[in-house]
């Protein structure tokens, strides 16, 4: 098997899943979340764009029920032994699988959550489950049992994080020397993803946003690329992957002569992430980070100008993001831990003036002064 943590790791994680599960009386629960599978068993694959669902047991056993195309996979990733396969066919229910397997288990009339926020579980997949499901047993939302036990890794996935970033910031190194005046987008992003995978890094799950002159301000990912101005702003946003642990920056720089507005804009992002940082510490909330932001934005007279959103939570994820819940918005209650981490990221957008800047970093949660495990930029660059 090609597993990235222990078979005590593995057994841990389940075992605290399954006290989850006791303390909201359910007998099993169906996870549809690739990042879920991944977690508790090793299994990876790109397959969950198609019909599949992982069972737990209260009694730690665990079930895959997927096509016959990730049956290898399986084998080969996790530590999943009892697969089971649906057939593919035009008019084929898997949900119809999925009890039959829940039938084996003597989960008839039982308490069973279901990971309905999932991008593997779609709505027509999920009305096609709820209909097999329906009379069989009792179905509740466990949308949060597993993704709330992920937020706080362990040693080993914060290892994994910290190698993820050490990619990340040579990535940034690649992207600042490459992004002049004549070179082609296209270009740059290419060989900003040649720099992760040389390093054993893995495919990110989110499209890298990049742009420059107008399309810097989209601050979005977008078709068709284009050559760097003499004069112009370029905008990139990136994470590097590392067995699917990923880590992020972000930063904007200007190309001839930065403008009083970079200069200024620069300086206040900074001041921003500075006391987000700060802000980023054991007992307080994410909230608490927001506001830290919207404070730094406001004080330097950019009031008009913060998101409503300034960072989210990272860990092992799959396509289509690498973003997770909590997002760093304002009043979100989740008390910050040791072993939590986040992307902290400064966007400011002027439409007006057509001024755009950005800067952010990714550090984890510890007992005290947060641990960066990416670096921004320390002055505004000029190419």
């Amino acid at each position: 098997m090609n597993l990235h943590f222990t078979q005590a790791e593995f057994a841990e994680r389940i075992a605290v899943a399954r006290q989850r599960m006791s303390e909201q009386a359910l007998d099993g629960v169906l996870l549809f979340k690739q990042e879920s599978m991944y977690y508790l068993s090793g299994y990876d694959t790109d397959g969950f764009v198609l019909f599949q669902a992982l069972f737990l047991g209260l009694d730690g056993g665990l079930i895959l029920v997927t096509r016959s195309a990730d049956r290898v996979q399986a084998a080969y990733t996790s530590i999943i032994d009892d697969v089971r396969i649906w057939i593919d066919s035009q008019d084929e229910n898997p949900g119809n699988d999925v009890r039959d397997m829940l039938q084996s288990q003597g989960m008839r009339g039982k308490r069973i959550g279901v990971e309905y926020d999932a991008y593997g579980l779609s709505a027509r997949r999920g009305q096609m489950l709820e209909a097999a499901l329906n009379g069989f047993c009792e179905t509740v939302d466990a949308s949060d049992l597993v993704r709330r036990q992920r937020l706080v890794k362990s040693p080993a996935e914060l290892d994994y994080l910290r190698r993820s970033g050490a990619i990340c910031q040579a990535v940034q190194e690649e992207a600042v020397a490459l992004s002049v005046p004549g070179a082609f987008e296209g270009d740059i992003r290419s060989a900003m993803h040649r720099v992760v995978w040389s390093r054993d890094g893995d495919t990110p799950a989110h499209v890298w946003p990049m742009g420059s002159g107008p399309s810097a301000l989209l601050v979005r990912y977008k078709s068709g690329a284009r050559h760097i101005g003499e004069n112009d702003q370029v905008f990139h946003e990136f994470a590097a992957a590392y067995r699917h642990y990923h880590a992020a920056l972000t930063f904007a720089l200007v190309t001839g002569k930065a403008s009083e507005a970079h200069h200024a804009m620069f300086d206040v992002c900074h001041e921003a992430l500075q006391a987000c940082k700060e802000a980023l510490r054991s007992g307080r909330t994410v909230g608490d980070v927001f506001q830290s932001h919207r404070r730094a934005f406001i004080a330097g007279g950019f009031g008009d100008s913060y998101l409503n959103v300034c960072g989210y939570t990272m860990g092992a994820m799959f396509p289509p993001t690498w973003m997770e819940d909590p997002l760093i918005r304002q009043g979100d209650p989740q008390v910050l831990e040791p072993g939590m981490t986040f992307f902290m990221h400064m966007l400011m957008v002027d439409r007006e003036s057509g001024h755009m800047m950005a800067l952010g970093e990714q550090a984890i949660v510890t007992d005290g002064a947060c641990e960066p495990i990416t670096h921004a930029l320390d002055a505004l660059v000029v190419n």
